[in-house]
């Protein structure tokens, strides 16, 4: 008897696309944050920029 049913097969395939999904998902997560900070940082320095060119 073979363990390869279609069942069998069907469940280990949904597992595995759920888990490459999760991955994906984490990573346009991560990649959405990064932008997020990279953004605040660059309004940081540029006022930060503003002031230092104001007083000089």
């Amino acid at each position: 008897m073979s363990r390869n049913t279609e069942k069998n097969i069907k469940k280990h395939n949904d597992k595995l696309h759920k888990a490459q999904s999760k991955v994906k998902n984490a990573e346009i997560l991560r990649k959405e944050k990064l932008k997020e900070i990279v953004k605040k940082f660059n309004q940081k320095n540029a006022s930060s920029n503003e002031i230092i060119g104001k007083i000089n």
